[in-house]
């Protein structure tokens, strides 16, 4: 008889999070490695004059090399077999935590419209603040902080740094 134990006795065994890596880390690489045969159809020139091509080669052997780092993450992150597996995000009812991509959705709404017709800093503003509220462990005074350092960041990177011609501030586009 055979000392080897048997998966039904291994004291670990895969946890949905390591499929979810696995799988995710798998998807990055296949959307790098599209985005980098994307790019090759156009002249990627060099560093010093870059093609148009470059940047989409860039980004993606830059996201397939994140895929793989995730996935080989994922291969280590084993959960012991008597562990609790929690159903749905931390919650006890099973149900997938919907707050973060409803507050992720409505952000990239309200920048559209403010940053037509509010300028940057309300657009800047409206996504850092409403995005950042979909995580729970966030307060609305931490979201109310973190929205205004953005928009000092990105007044001073787009607007002063980079002369972007988008209006700090406007009324009705």
């Amino acid at each position: 008889m055979s000392s080897r134990p048997t998966s039904a006795s291994s004291p670990h065994t895969t946890s949905p999070r390591f499929k979810k890596d696995y799988y995710g880390g798998a998807l990055m690489v296949i959307v790098g490695l599209a985005a980098v045969y994307a790019g090759l159809q156009y002249h990627t020139g060099t560093l010093r004059q870059m093609g148009p091509g470059f940047f989409p080669v860039s980004v993606g052997a830059l996201l397939a090399f994140v895929g793989v780092l995730i996935a080989m993450s994922a291969r280590n992150d084993r959960t012991p077999a008597d562990a609790p597996q929690a159903g749905g995000h931390g919650h006890a009812h099973g149900a997938p935590d919907l707050r973060g991509t409803v507050c992720i959705v409505l952000g990239t709404l309200a920048f559209l419209l403010l940053g037509k017709y509010g300028g940057m800093i309300p657009a800047t503003f409206a996504i850092v603040f409403i995005s950042a509220l979909g995580d729970r462990s966030n307060s609305i005074r931490q979201a109310f902080v973190l929205a205004i350092a953005m928009c000092v960041v990105a007044a001073v990177v787009f607007w002063w740094a980079l002369q972007l011609q988008l209006p700090l501030f406007t009324w009705g586009g």
